[in-house]
């Protein structure tokens, strides 16, 4: 009887865990339903395993299977759902993950891409778009789901701290790289979480900063490049930023979740925060931040509790909760992909090392000094940059590389012959001055989190300088900068210092006594002075932070095996003042400040507690080229190894589009590849307009001198809008417009006029 009893009773238990739903792509409404208010609250919450924001030890979750050792968090699961974890990594850059595993001999480096400010600088979409592929694949290989990132936000001052993992000080630029990289990642079934959205354009006090930011200059700016974005690649997440907007914290804003982002440019998929303690999390839910991470117990009584009483609507559960389920049966875990941990690095890497040279954006070249003549073997090598290049930024921005090729190992591999005096000063000298940063900042640069202070040259004498001189043939000098999250730069960051004055002003009067020249390499993140590098160099390479490939690319332009054909995506001021937006931007302020400071002593420095965005739309060459202020260098400014002449533009109208075309020529007497600008200005209206606005940009395959190729890109009638706040409205004003052809922002090179019909595109009154 007692054997009877079992053999039934197992199989009830049988029948009944045969019979529990389990989730799949056509059930996920029937799943909710059947849900626990616990166990929906838990999928709106991340589940937090531990995770190595602030360089903490990450342990594996007994419970969660084969989680990946560094990522930023995961998803939670439920078991009799078969709902799997998810994971989520850092990586604007490449996939930010942990290098090593205990009791583990095999390594878990990732590829280090070049930073974003260069792969936007390539003006090519259809190359950030392979580079996105590469980069898919290492995300899937090593068991991540969604790489967090790009960053998007515009690049408001040069001195927010996170600018070298954005793209531009125009939307147009931000949106159409951002989709591109997006659409090239997802193309492996991954996901993306283009970050921070929206307003986080300064490090400084970002967690409780509170950007006060006209209606205008929000939607022509600030989200314009996320409205291109969206509406090209729909990106599986978004990421809420932690700053307010005009008095609400972003996380918190119906207005920007849910009645911008969905209701009126259509996205589908879900919004998670960024990595925010416990806020409001009722305000959370009802906005459509629909998941909270990287997620805490608190959290989750708050939704279990708000269900209970009322405060929470369960509409609005449900609503979060279908949008994470939709996402997680996308993912290679809820799929059961059985990742590698082995993808193709050295495949990766040198498809890293021929991209890097299409974004480096050569400033100057006197009397064709780039490339170097094949003769000139010995080379002296100055600037502590040079032995330790900045391959990228810091914070989550960062990767963990399996190595960064400096310069001076990219040249010996290029059979230059590099001076022993100098390799032996600079290899002393990088052992005090790392000692150095390390005992000014402490143990908090232990993990390479933040950014250290910049490094001063060494002082060496001025015979050091003319003995290099007679023994060498060139002499190339590198000025390097690094920055990252949570920290913004300072007037001293931005500025050529006396100690690299003296080593740049020594270098080129020793060297031109000699007849020889000078090549200044900048390995930077983001704008710096460059008028007083003018007049000590030959040439100007602007190198930005490359990739773990940074010496073998560099290497490849200067020698010529490559060439360079970035423009710049920013404005390069001459002073720092000179931008209208420094007047309300931090100096400097800090991740150490914000620690040791109350938070209500921070909010009252100013453009801390609250930044005014004064300049409204007049950011970057918007302001610059109406304004007819001088520059260091335009937007949108580069040259080459060869020269490119522009004939036969043309604008016609197809329907709701208008399609601009111009035949481009190489004139020079070498190969490249040549980014062609189609800026626009509209007619005198009610409202004050630029000179001239980006609306499209395109970039010639590589031309053999003599070759021409005809460049076709296209615009709408809501290209051509501005935000009229009286109206909520965006308007096209009827009349003559100018399409201008152009290599840069200060060199047009066609005009042509065409004929727009009047438009408006009615918008909510919302984010006042």
């Amino acid at each position: 009887m007692k054997k009877t009893f079992l053999v039934i009773s197992a199989l009830l238990i049988g029948s009944t865990l045969s019979s529990q739903t389990k989730l799949t792509p056509k059930n996920i409404d029937k799943v909710i339903k059947e849900m626990s208010i616990e166990e929906k609250a838990k999928m709106l919450t991340g589940y937090s395993f531990g995770h190595s924001y602030w360089g903490l030890p990450t342990d594996p979750d007994p419970n969660a299977g084969a989680i990946v050792l560094g990522a930023a968090g995961n998803t939670a699961n439920i078991e009799r759902f078969g709902i799997p974890h998810t994971v989520m990594s850092d990586g604007p850059a490449g996939v930010n993950i942990a290098p090593k595993r205990k009791n583990d001999q095999n390594s878990y480096y990732c590829s280090g891409f070049p930073i974003g400010s260069l792969i936007a600088s390539t003006w090519d979409t259809g190359l950030v778009y392979n580079l996105g592929t590469i980069f898919g694949n290492e995300v899937k290989e090593y068991g991540v789901d969604v790489v967090l990132g790009p960053g998007m936000n515009i690049m408001r001052n040069p001195l927010c701290g996170r600018n070298f993992e954005y793209y531009s000080e125009d939307p147009f630029v931000s949106g159409l790289i951002a989709a591109a990289i997006i659409n090239g990642i997802q193309s492996n079934g991954v996901g993306t979480s283009p970050k921070h959205f929206a307003g986080n354009n300064q490090e400084g006090n970002r967690t409780h900063n509170n950007a006060v930011i006209s209606q205008r200059a929000l939607r022509e700016i600030y989200l314009k490049g996320y409205e291109i974005m969206v509406k090209k690649s729909q990106p599986w997440t978004i990421m809420s930023s932690y700053n307010y907007i005009n008095g609400v914290y972003t996380q918190e804003s119906k207005d920007l979740l849910t009645t911008i982002l969905r209701d009126e440019w259509g996205y589908k998929n879900i919004v998670i925060t960024d990595w925010t303690g416990t806020r409001n999390t009722k305000a959370q839910v009802n906005a459509g931040n629909d998941l909270m991470m990287p997620g805490n117990a608190e959290q989750i009584k708050h939704i279990v509790d708000g269900l209970k009483d009322g405060s929470i609507k369960m509409a609005d559960v449900d609503r979060n909760l279908k949008r994470i389920l939709e996402y997680v049966v996308k993912t290679p875990r809820y799929m059961g992909y059985k990742y590698s941990n082995k993808p193709n690095l050295n495949a990766h890497a040198e498809k890293i090392r021929k991209a890097a040279p299409e974004g480096m954006v050569l400033l100057k070249n006197d009397d064709n000094t780039l490339p170097m003549h094949s003769k000139i073997k010995k080379v002296a090598l100055f600037g502590h940059t040079s032995y330790k290049l900045y391959a990228g930024g810091t914070g989550s921005g960062n990767v963990n590389k399996p190595y960064v090729i400096d310069l001076l190992k990219g040249l010996d591999n290029a059979g230059m012959i590099i001076d022993d005096t100098l390799k032996t000063v600079y290899a002393k000298y990088k052992e005090y001055a790392h000692h150095e940063a390390e005992s000014e900042m402490g143990t908090f640069t232990t993990n390479g989190y933040f950014p250290r202070p910049r490094v001063k040259e060494p002082s060496m004498g001025e015979y050091t300088y003319i003995n290099a001189a007679d023994r060498n043939e060139i002499a190339i000098v590198t000025v390097g900068r690094s920055s990252g999250e949570g920290c913004d730069r300072t007037f001293e960051d931005f500025n050529i210092n006396p100690d690299e004055m003296d080593m740049l002003e020594q270098t080129y009067k020793a060297f031109h006594n000699k007849g020889k020249k000078v090549i200044v390499i900048l390995n930077v993140g983001g704008v710096i002075e460059t008028a007083p590098i003018q007049k000590y160099a030959d040439a100007i390479l602007l190198a930005w932070q490359p990739g773990m490939e940074a010496g073998n690319s560099i290497a490849d332009v200067l020698i010529g095996k490559s060439y360079p054909s970035g423009k710049l995506t920013m404005t390069w001021p001459i002073k720092l003042t000179d931008v209208p937006s420094t007047k309300n931007f931090p100096n400097g302020f800090n991740w150490r400040d914000e620690i040791f400071k109350k938070q209500d002593d921070i909010n009252k420095i100013p453009n801390l507690g609250e930044t005014r965005y004064e300049e409204g739309i007049n950011v970057g060459y918007r302001y610059f080229q109406t304004a007819g202020k001088e520059v260091s260098y335009p937007f949108g400014f580069g040259l080459g190894y060869t020269k490119f002449e522009y004939s036969d533009a043309k604008v016609q109208r197809k329907g709701d589009r208008y399609i601009a075309t111009v035949t481009v020529k190489n004139v020079g007497n070498s190969k490249g590849k040549e980014a062609v600008q189609l800026y626009v200005t509209a007619p005198a209206g009610e409202l004050d307009k630029p000179a001239f606005e980006l609306k499209a940009f395109a970039k010639t395959h590589e031309l053999q001198p003599g070759e021409s190729q005809q460049i076709k890109m296209t615009f709408t009638n809501y290209d051509l809008a501005s935000y009229d706040e009286k109206s909520s409205s965006f308007v096209t004003d009827k009349g003559t417009y100018i399409a201008r052809f152009a290599a840069s922002a200060a060199d047009i090179r066609q005009n042509v006029e065409f004929k727009v019909s009047a438009g408006i595109v009615k918008c909510h009154d919302v984010m006042k």
